[in-house]
């Protein structure tokens, strides 16, 4: 089972079993919701097979209402929650990160390995004579490296000593070189010091010294040596020990030498600064401590706790353990086995000690200490290891060993009793194992346990509580068999913890592990191989080269191309191999040698669009693998190109998750070939690369078909590929808006060849997104007009409107608009009429103009969007293609006001003589500086704004420019040369979404994110209210709405646009004609936060709608230009966050000014519907943040009022400008369900719409401008069944209240009239003068809260009253 299971488990642990079963509860508490009217749905059954939705569209207006009681609940409280997903977490503000390749996370990486390479054994023992300021006892320790001196020939015993001394120390380092010298001179030690130091080179030297024959050393730190007892200053032994070094003192007083040794470090610091010096100290006992001589110790019982510390343990323990008067301390000497042989006695126990003094060193030093002394040095990680049992064995003996760096005191730590259990354990074992050698030997239970503790730390531990001290203990399990699985296991739920657990694990030294068990064959291991690796590899970068190294990169190429793994772990493994190859080109260049490319694209070739079962994780990373393999590697560009990866991964462009989608931007934009500039100016090889040519091309027009996502992830991607392709075809693109505002010859245009216009099913051209922001629509594109038998685009005033080439490709390929048959449209015809003397000046056109005509449109419309981040980096493409800002002052005529957005044909005339000079392209304004396009339109635009911008020319324009009277530029100095462009690399703005996404694999994977029990708590709790909320509703009684209980001064100049109430607080929220947000507490009558929705300079807001109700609810903003932008933490003051923006209507009628939208949001299906002056309505899945459906106009009018209906997902209703309504229903096959035009007195427009209270799906009211309000039966043959003549030709609002029999229409002659649904007035609230003289302007808007009896009325002085029924609603 293990890691995947796990991992597998944890997909499907979100379920909403706790949404589902207090839902139950509810409607089973008291059967209390009713309804009336029959029940019959027209369409119950007809779901629409094009909707993907995962969230149970038809579930939710479920078909049949048997189980009426359980479905109202769900009904009236969808469950649907949108936009809560990791990218709208501050996507704005902040630049993620991916893995780190230096800094704090490559801490844990040894600066330097380092080795011992000499061992110069000093031995001053002079046997059998003592020294003079030594007084022995009787009997006294004898043993020196377990040979007792006095058993031979001094000169033997001498010898034979040096030799085991020797024998032990290369037993830690076999590979060193040693040499020993015996109770020397000084100029002994000094040859000996330097010609070790010669052979070392740079590595580390080891300098043992033994002084117990000989005096203890001087207050000066002084060593004696022979002959005669001569000292040898510390500063000579340095001098010719040089750095790197350690030293062995194991004399009496051996903390003198340390002390003067510091003292040394010291002043050579103080004279040259901070000491470069590497040296390491280990001393016997303190200054005033002499050695232990009780005969149960060796004499230089410190040498043999350091070289022989299995030995010298057992040894010690045994004294002080229950079997010391049975066992017999010779069997120590024959424990069987080799200390290299983990699965012999003597090797576990080995192992063992290595695993507890690890441990301890790694709970009590340092990390950056540890890292120093257990992972740098092999011998150096030997030797403090048994330091800490020198320590442990000596201070029983009144001795404290010393070190320098000084170590804090372990001999008293508690994993010193699990090694006493362990040898304990070991000695039971022993008389058998040495009288009978088949005897089997049990391994000790040590590491199960300490895996065990380790579990139950996972358990129960955090960030917060003390690091689990068994991590070095796991470490030393990986390397056996027998244990290792579970121990991956373990490690990888640590490592899935957080960076902090990564980073831990790294500097207790598990990466040298990991990477060698990545030269395994085990099937088994490999899930959580891949796991461990991606955890490490999100953490910290720089190990893709040490996988480079070793040859680790085709272990998870192998995992990658397997078919047992679940998609989650293969998309780790695309993850580990996107890592390895990001902007490492030796690890692109073996992942290539190795078939990475195919690999991928085979796997995306298996994934079909419509398989649920592809993991979008795994998609996303195949597509981010690719983009990071060949980005910048044109060889792997050709590959890719020759494998036909862009036509394999473009499906993806489709695929409903927007960081899919982002991902396959990024891998279509790096393989674009940013290429150098001669060879992108038709200067390079004419043939060669044609089919390279024709490649981007096809990339190109695939980036311009999700311009227009609805995800702002997306755009950025494609603002990213976009500024690539303006780089590699720059003097092309320049070109083509140099043409934008060189006026161009009359014969050209006339000349221009006839074609054909495909639109959408309406008629009507689309030219999509590429509508300049806001209400100005310059005249160029504008007067595409519907196509009749005459093909010759003709503008309002006939004229050919053709003045730039941006004219004809207008018409964008693959348009969200557009039908089947326009997504292929032909872009030959267009070719040519763009090739005046500016565009044909290269030898060779790359590709063909109206491709570059389409991306200079792109770039300009990604310069304008709604997104900030997406917006900067538009701007950074325009100024590659030198396209750049310039300061220009806002001009309005003397004498005339010009209201935005109104057309004024008294400022046409002074305007006259600025046509050639006014902004073409108008862009965003405000907090940014103003950005235009400067060419000369047909009709004047609008003049509120003068906005400037300069194009960057080069100096081949500049003839053109300079003798051209009329080159549109409005001041002679933008015609000045600029730099040409950008030709340094470094200007292209970087992709997110790789950085971005490597933020997923940081996050736990193993736990499910389950919303926290406040959440949940919250939630129910908001239901249960709402449902008794609407319980009072549909059962309260007439009601008058007369008493106003708040009355809030907005301070909004051009008064109060539209306003909302926020459903489970007692907030309104309403905003002005100039997109000023300002939310207000009506119970407080405080002021909570006020924001500019943008700062562009077209404003209008269309609608305000809450998204998430039950949640932590998003403020919807759609301004009358149909962009959306949402924001989080709106009521804050100066903390709301925009979580997304995007614009819902792309294109609009020929000749119409402004957009003028409507929109409506939808909980139920998770669908925003926006539509206006334009021939279709638009349907955005807000989850996906997609456009799923264009649902063509049946008539030439437009929609002026739209109103879902909040109980039947996919179901809204329009009312249109001829005074029609129409009923419809996204999840029908054919959408429009029904239509009806009741308002026919006169032909006035709809102005309100809205769904009647209840379950009943197709009762509609509807209100015309003429002041009439239509009762509506949409299933029925008839047309109305009731009318009621409110207000004479001023109706200005209407109000349908969601639950509650009560509706209320606005008047612009100053009052509210309340209506049941019978059609019955109830009251009618006048504005008075007060004794305040408050008389207040003409009714702007008018909503009900959703769930109680309250009226929100907005007027245009800006005054925002909110009434209730005669007693005030209990909160």
């Amino acid at each position: 089972m293990a890691l995947g299971d796990l991992m597998a488990a944890s997909r499907f642990s979100q379920s909403g079993a706790e949404v589902s079963s207090h839902l139950e509860e509810f409607s089973a508490n008291g059967n209390h919701v009713e309804e009336d009217g029959d029940m019959n749905v027209y369409s119950s059954n007809n779901i629409n097979n094009n909707n993907s939705n995962a969230r149970d569209l038809s579930e939710m207006a479920s078909s049949s209402y048997a189980a009426m009681t359980t479905t109202t609940s769900m009904a009236y409280l969808p469950q649907t929650v949108v936009l809560c997903e990791l990218r709208h977490d501050g996507f704005e503000d902040c630049m993620p990160s991916g893995p780190s390749d230096s800094g704090l996370v490559s801490k844990w990486r040894p600066r330097d390995r380092m080795k011992t390479g000499c061992v110069a054994l000093v031995l001053c023992l002079n046997i059998n004579v003592d020294p003079p300021d030594v007084i022995k006892i009787s009997p006294c320790a004898r043993m020196e490296c377990w040979i007792d001196p006095f058993s031979m020939a001094p000169q033997k015993a001498i010898e034979a000593i040096g030799r085991n001394l020797n024998q032990q120390y290369e037993r830690w380092q076999p590979k060193a070189r040693y040499k020993c010298t015996l109770d020397p001179t000084v100029d002994e030690v000094k040859k000996l010091c330097t010609t070790c130091r010669k052979y070392a080179k740079s590595e580390r030297v080891l300098f043992h010294y033994n002084g117990h024959g000989v005096p203890k050393p001087t207050p000066n730190g002084e060593i004696w040596l022979f002959n005669k007892y001569i000292p040898l200053t510390l500063n000579d032994l340095d001098s010719w020990m040089k750095t790197p070094s350690i030293y062995v003192f194991d004399c009496s007083a051996a903390g003198l030498i340390i002390s003067a040794f510091v003292e040394l470090l010291d002043q050579s610091t103080s004279t040259s600064g901070p000491s470069a010096k590497d040296c390491i100290l280990l001393a016997a006992c303190e200054a005033h401590e002499t050695l232990p001589q009780s005969a149960e110790f060796p004499a230089d019982v410190f040498t043999s706790c350091l070289t022989t510390p299995i030995k010298m343990a057992l040894r010690w323990f045994c004294t002080r353990s229950l079997l010391h008067e049975s066992f017999d301390y010779s069997m120590i000497d024959r424990i069987p086995g080799r200390q290299t042989d983990r699965k012999t006695l003597l090797g576990e126990l080995n192992w063992i000690f290595t695993a507890v003094t690890d441990t301890i060193a790694w709970n009590v030093l340092p990390h950056d200490l540890f890292r120093r002394l257990f992972r740098q040095d092999l011998l150096v990680a030997s030797l403090f290891r048994n330091f800490l049992l020198a320590e442990r064995i000596m201070r029983s003996a009144n001795c404290s060993p010393m070190s320098y760096p000084v170590l804090p005191p372990t001999h008293q730590h508690h994993m010193w009793d699990a090694w006493d259990m362990a040898a304990e354990i070991c000695i039971s074992q022993l008389p058998t194992l040495v009288d009978d050698p088949n005897a089997e030997f049990q391994p000790s239970p040590f590491f199960t346990e300490q895996l065990t503790a380790f579990e139950v730390w996972l358990d129960h531990g955090s960030e917060r509580k003390k690091p689990p001290e068994q991590l070095p203990i796991v470490l030393q399990v990986l390397l056996s068999q027998l244990h290792r699985f579970r121990a991956l296991v373990l490690l990888g739920r640590f490592l899935d913890m957080g960076p902090w657990a990564v980073d831990l694990a790294l500097s207790v030294g598990i990466f040298p592990y990991v990477l060698k068990l990545l030269q395994t064959t085990t099937p088994e291991l490999q899930q959580i191989l891949v796991f461990i690796w991606t955890k490490i590899l999100a953490l910290d970068k720089s190990c893709q080269v040490d996988l480079v190294k070793d040859g680790g990169h085709t272990y998870f190429i192998r995992f990658l191309d397997s078919i047992d793994a679940y998609p989650e772990q293969r998309a780790m493994a695309a993850f580990v191999l996107a890592v390895i190859v990001d902007g490492h080109r030796r690890g692109q260049e073996t992942c290539i040698e190795a078939g990475l490319i195919h690999v991928c694209l085979k796997h995306l070739q298996c994934s079909s669009p419509n398989d649920a079962q592809t993991e979008p994780l795994f998609l996303q990373w195949i597509c981010l693998c690719l983009g990071k393999l060949w980005e910048d590697f044109s060889e792997a560009q050709l590959i890719g190109l020759q494998a036909d990866a862009p036509a394999i991964i473009s499906p993806l462009l489709l695929e409903p998750q927007p960081e899919v989608r982002a991902a396959a931007v990024f891998a279509l934009g790096t393989a674009l070939d940013v290429g150098s500039d001669t060879s992108r100016d038709g200067q390079g090889e004419e043939d060669d690369d044609d089919e390279k040519v024709k490649a981007e091309a096809g990339i190109v027009k695939n980036l311009l078909n999700v311009v227009s996502d609805g995800s702002p992830l997306v755009r950025a991607e494609v603002a990213v590929a976009l500024s690539r392709f303006a780089f590699g075809h720059n003097k092309h693109l320049k070109s083509v808006a140099a043409a934008y505002w060189k006026p161009q010859s009359s014969s050209v245009l006339t000349s221009l060849p006839s074609f054909a216009v495909k639109g959408s099913s309406s008629g009507y051209t689309t030219p999509t997104h590429y509508m300049p922001h806001g209400s100005i629509v310059p005249s160029p594109i504008a007067p595409l007009l519907r196509v009749g038998h005459d093909s010759q685009p003709v503008s309002r005033d006939g004229r050919v409107s053709s003045s730039s080439p941006l004219a004809t490709p207008g018409i964008m390929h693959g348009s969200p608009l557009s039908d089947d048959s326009s997504q292929h449209s032909d872009y030959g015809a267009l070719n040519d009429c763009v090739t005046n003397g500016v565009l044909s000046y290269s030898r060779r056109k790359p590709l063909d103009n109206a491709l570059y005509s389409q991306c200079v449109l792109a770039m300009f419309n990604l310069a304008k969007d709604p997104s900030p981040r997406v917006e900067s980096l538009g701007r950074r493409v325009l100024a590659i293609i030198g396209i750049e800002q310039v300061v220009a002052k806002s001009f309005k005529p003397a004498g005339v006001s010009i209201r935005p957005g109104e057309p004024s044909t008294s400022a046409s005339a002074s305007l006259a003589g600025l046509a050639r000079s006014s902004s073409w392209f108008e862009l965003t304004g405000g907090a940014h500086l103003p950005l235009a396009f400067r060419t000369p339109p047909v009709s004047p635009p609008r003049p509120s704004y003068m906005t400037g911008m300069r194009r960057v020319c080069s100096l081949e324009f500049r003839p053109h420019l300079m003798s051209s009277p009329d080159s549109g530029l409005a001041d002679p100095l933008l015609a000045s040369p600029g730099p040409s462009g950008v030709s340094d690399r470094s200007f292209l703005p970087q992709s997110m979404i790789y950085n971005w996404s490597c933020g997923h694999f940081s996050k736990p994977l193993l736990t499910a994110m389950d919303d926290t029990e406040d959440v949940i708590a919250r939630r129910e709790e908001r239901e249960k209210l709402a449902l008794d909320h609407i319980v009072k509703c549909q059962h309260s009684s007439l009601s008058k709405m007369q008493n106003q209980i708040a009355s809030w001064d907005t301070k909004f100049e051009t008064g109060t646009k539209t306003a909302l109430l926020q459903p489970f607080s007692p907030v309104v929220i309403a905003s002005d004609e100039n997109e000023r947000i300002r939310v207000w507490n009506y119970e407080e009558a405080t002021l909570l936060n006020s924001f500019n929705n943008h700062d562009y300079p077209d404003k209008g807001v269309s609608k305000l709608c809450l998204v998430n109700e039950f949640e932590e609810n998003l403020l919807l903003v759609a301004s009358n230009d149909g962009n959306i932008r949402i924001w989080k933490d709106y009521s804050s003051k100066g903390q709301q966050k925009l979580v997304t923006a995007f614009a819902s209507i792309q294109g609009h009628r020929p000749g119409v000014r402004s957009v003028n939208a409507v929109v409506d949001w939808q909980q139920q299906s998770g669908y925003l519907f926006s539509s206006g002056e334009i021939s279709s309505i638009m349907a955005w899945d807000l989850d996906k943040e997609q456009l799923v459906s264009t649902i063509p106009l049946a008539s030439d009018s437009s929609i002026s009022a739209l109103a879902v209906s909040q109980v039947h997902g996919g179901q809204f209703a329009a009312g249109f400008v001829d005074g029609y309504v129409r009923l419809y229903d996204i999840r029908t096959p054919e959408m429009v369900v029904s239509a009806t035009r009741p308002h026919t007195q006169r032909v006035e427009r709809v102005v309100g719409i809205g769904f009647q209270p209840g379950l009943e799906p197709a009762k509609i009211v509807s209100a015309s401008q003429a002041g009439n309000i239509q009762f509506l039966d949409m299933r029925c043959a008839k047309d109305k069944y009731l009318t009621i003549d409110a207000h004479r030709g001023s109706l200005t609002a209407l109000a349908v209240h969601r639950h509650a029999p009560i509706i209320a229409s606005g008047s612009a002659k100053q009052l509210i009239k309340v209506f049941n649904l019978e059609g019955d007035p109830l009251g009618t609230i006048r504005y008075y003068p007060t004794f305040m003289a408050q008389k207040i302007g003409s009714v702007s808007c008018l909503t009900f809260h959703p769930y109680q009896v309250l009226l929100a009325a907005g007027a245009a002085d800006a005054c925002v009253s909110i009434y209730a029924d005669e007693i005030l609603p209990p909160r």
